[in-house]
């Protein structure tokens, strides 16, 4: 009999869902099925793979509600926001496969005289997707259909947080018609997760999660010569010029903190201001912070919602704690929202002053709505203080100067540079960490690259 797992909702405490994890042979047999359903799906053309996911995405979106109720039951995030997960996971999915067929053609050197030259690129064949529950379709997304759409077959892992994301994708494309075996999910526990990337038996492994879980799949990967792609924490920090705009960049990296409850891996959680800048900012800042409307995510008018457990809120609790003790300033009183107590997942935002960069606070990743706030005097402080991190996913700079923001963005230690943005995928650019923040990437014509593996032909046309 295999064991089972609850998804506790953040929402109420309950047991939203119930599931089974996969036995041995329930992996064993994904795995088999998989290997089975690459040289197929693989020879396929490829516009009969984009007509199939095209179906899928049809079908998802049909159910958008729905969708958006389970996410908002399953990790917290407010219904006012949910449906939008929906959409960009269309809209990233739409990209990835209007550019396949020209990003994945041979690509051919200049005509040499007798011969005929030119690389192929490959799927790798099967393709391990591991995703997390802070944006369980987008992250998902990321992955599985560029994969589908290179030839390769695709075996999902969604958190056991999140555990009907993956129900929901799979089913999609089924119906649409999909062969068996081309997409298959499976819930796993952390050891098996890791024993399926040891096995041997999966060619490409999509990790998105925490710096830790990255370090377990890289080395249960050891030995294997599997291609990674680890797309792990982050410490993202924003810089405020003396020339930014303050109420657009108030009201930009708000939302950018706190957006997700925090739990965003490219979520502010440090900010730079210039010093001419800092008591106007702070004030809209603070301001602004205190409209949240902390409270049920099903309820229409709630901004706010949990974080997704108790024990996620707690932590965060003691972090924000910590940090006051050792001489932080919390500007937003706890008082303000009724919801916040010790022992639920329900947690007040919070702006942290008075910040030393040797603080923990200021080092580790938090994951939660939580800010910390520092003055400097110029650019160089601030690059430095920016720098200054184990993490490299994002950072923006917020100025009216572009030309400068592009000179100050290629001394930045990050994947990707925003300027007068933050919080954002573009699925036609590059999504990359440095540092601990990952390896690898995906989207854009760089991720089809990652998903694919190039042979070379070289044939004399005679002896």
């Amino acid at each position: 009999m295999s064991e089972t797992f609850d998804c506790i909702s953040p929402v109420d405490g309950s047991a939203y869902v119930t599931r089974s994890y996969a036995t041995a042979s329930d992996i064993e047999k994904a795995l088999r099925v998989a290997q089975k359903a690459k040289e197929p799906w693989r020879a396929l053309p490829l516009s009969e793979r984009a007509k199939v996911c095209h179906a899928a995405l049809d079908l998802l979106l049909l159910k958008k509600a729905s969708l958006a109720e389970e996410i908002s039951w399953q990790m917290g995030r407010p219904i006012q926001y949910s449906p939008g997960e929906i959409a960009g996971f269309d809209e990233r999915a739409r990209y990835m496969i209007n550019i396949a067929e020209a990003k994945l053609q041979d690509i051919c050197p200049p005509t040499q005289p007798g011969f005929r030259r030119f690389i192929k690129r490959q799927p790798h064949g099967v393709v391990f997707s591991i995703t997390p529950w802070n944006y369980p379709y987008l992250t998902a997304v990321n992955s599985i259909i560029p994969a589908l759409m290179a030839g390769n077959v695709v075996v999902m892992k969604t958190s056991a947080q999140t555990p009907l994301v993956a129900e929901r994708i799979v089913a999609a494309f089924k119906e649409a018609g999909l062969a068996e075996g081309v997409i298959q999910y499976l819930h796993t526990n952390h050891d098996d997760t890791l024993g399926i990337v040891a096995s041997g038996e999966v060619d490409y492994v999509s990790f998105t999660g925490s710096t830790q879980g990255g370090v377990a799949v890289e080395t249960a990967a050891a030995g294997k010569f599997l291609e990674l792609s680890l797309e792990l924490g982050g410490k993202d920090a924003a810089y405020v010029r003396a020339d930014a705009d303050v109420t657009s960049s108030v009201e930009s990296l708000v939302d950018g903190a706190y957006f997700n409850s925090g739990q965003s891996c490219c979520g502010i959680e440090r900010i730079y201001v210039h010093s001419s800048l800092y008591e106007s900012f702070m004030e809209k800042f603070v301001d602004l912070v205190k409209q949240y409307q902390l409270g049920s995510p099903l309820d229409p008018q709630t901004s706010l919602g949990p974080m997704v457990s108790a024990a996620a809120a707690c932590d965060v609790r003691h972090h924000i704690n910590n940090t006051i003790h050792v001489g932080a300033k919390a500007k937003i009183p706890r008082d303000l929202f009724a919801m916040d107590d010790d022992e639920c997942a329900y947690l007040a935002p919070q702006v942290l002053t008075d910040v030393e960069h040797d603080m923990r606070f200021m080092k580790n990743e938090i994951f939660g709505p939580v800010v910390g706030i520092m003055s400097v005097s110029d650019d160089k402080q601030a690059l430095s203080l920016m720098n200054d991190s184990q993490y490299g996913l994002t950072a923006s700079l917020w100025t009216k100067d572009l030309e400068l923001a592009l000179s100050l963005a290629d001394r930045l230690q990050v994947g990707t540079v925003f300027t007068n943005r933050c919080d954002y995928l573009d699925p036609a650019l590059a999504w990359s960490g440095m540092k601990l923040s990952g390896k690898g990437c995906s989207l854009s014509e760089v991720g089809y690259e990652r998903l694919t593996r190039p042979k070379s032909f070289h044939f004399r046309e005679s002896f």
